[in-house]
């Protein structure tokens, strides 16, 4: 048991030595090369910082920003400094400069990782947050389709002499309320699937619309209506996902409207590709979205206004979506198309880089 934590931390240090290297030595050679232009060495300290940063932002904790500020500051001293290849503390100005450089770099390489830090806590907060709600969602949810299910098999149970159009009345109940009550622990396991941070999650490149596909075969498996139609771009789109997770995602947007849409004819599900993201969009011709739910439509709190028994909640399912596609490092929004009928769109880096910009579509 305790292997496996063991070798994660053996892979995690072998990748913050090879970054660390990889990026003093990237330093080195660029300012080799720049000589061979420039004979003045004002930009060897820039270029070097610029190393620091980037250790200390790809790599875990203090010690490597800061031992690359002791290396680069060393060799920037020793290789890049007249005079060359050795170390005199007698020349005007060289131990200040020495000093300088190295507090600027340990400062750049703190504040770098004091920021890393505050974004996972940040994330870590969010999905405090959503668990909490999740668990509030799961326990108001639960609790009607079981009371349901129990009260009409006992009626079944008793009453021998039932109407047959009252018995197939209850089991038609029984029957829907255990769907829901499967499709509610699928959402349960998905979120299990999803660890602590978005890096632990376990993402290969999928062909986006394989992924839709199968979606769409799974909603039609249970629902026959509203029309499902598919927009996808011209070439094949490969993004990196656990795609059992982001079908999960596309197949509770596509029930919403099932179940909070009932009078929407046609859901539209369009995929496109912009700016080094895949944006994903679930958008009807229903009612739409009231909108004072709108600000807390992904919390996971119960809505009091379902259409039919009352024991189908969106905000279980959205809570659902919006942590798993947190993990994946993209975003989910949601909001009232003009010409009516919600619209909800999410997004997924294309390559393994987060991104801080945010796009709105014409359409919605």
């Amino acid at each position: 048991m305790g292997g496996a934590p063991k070798k994660k931390r053996y892979m995690l240090t072998i990748k913050d030595i090879l970054i660390t290297v990889c990026a003093l030595t990237g330093a080195a050679l660029m300012c080799l090369l720049l000589r061979q232009v420039d004979e003045g060495d004002i930009y060897v300290s820039m270029i070097f910082l610029l190393a620091v940063a980037v250790v200390s932002r790809f790599t875990t904790g203090y010690f490597y920003g800061i031992a690359a500020s002791v290396i680069g500051v060393l060799g920037v001293s020793y290789a890049f400094t007249a005079p060359y290849f050795e170390f005199s503390l007698y020349v005007p100005g060289y131990p200040l400069s020495f000093v300088s450089m190295l507090a600027v770099s340990i400062t750049t390489s703190t504040m770098t990782t004091q920021i890393k830090r505050h974004e996972e806590q940040r994330y870590q907060a969010q999905v405090e947050e959503m668990s909490a709600n999740l668990l509030r969602a799961v326990s108001h949810d639960l609790r009607t389709p079981l009371t349901s299910i129990s009260g009409a098999a006992s009626l079944l149970a008793e009453q021998k002499d039932m109407l047959r159009e009252n018995q197939e009345a209850l089991l038609k109940e029984i029957v829907d309320d255990s769907n829901w009550l499967v499709r509610m622990v699928e959402n349960l396991l998905s979120i299990t699937r999803i660890n602590a941070t978005p890096a632990d999650l376990r993402k290969t490149a999928e062909a986006a619309e394989e992924v839709i596909s199968e979606s769409v075969r799974k909603f039609r498996k249970h629902f026959d209506h509203p029309q499902v139609e598919i927009t996808l771009p011209d070439e094949l789109l490969m993004v990196p996902m656990d795609p059992i997770l982001i079908e999960q995602v596309l197949t509770n947007l596509l029930e919403n409207v099932f179940y909070h849409a009932p009078s929407a004819t046609r859901v539209t599900l369009r995929l496109w590709q912009k700016d080094g993201w895949a944006v994903f969009e679930v958008a009807d011709d229903g009612p739409g979205i009231p909108p004072k739910k709108l600000p807390d439509l992904f919390k996971g709190e119960s809505r009091s206004d379902a259409p039919s028994d009352g024991s189908h909640s969106m905000g279980i399912g959205l809570c659902v979506c919006k942590t798993i596609i947190l993990a994946h490092g993209g975003d989910i929004t949601a909001k009232n198309q003009p010409g009516g009928g919600a619209c909800f769109r999410f997004r997924l880096p294309v390559k393994e880089v987060r991104h801080e910009s945010r796009d709105d579509h014409p359409d919605c």
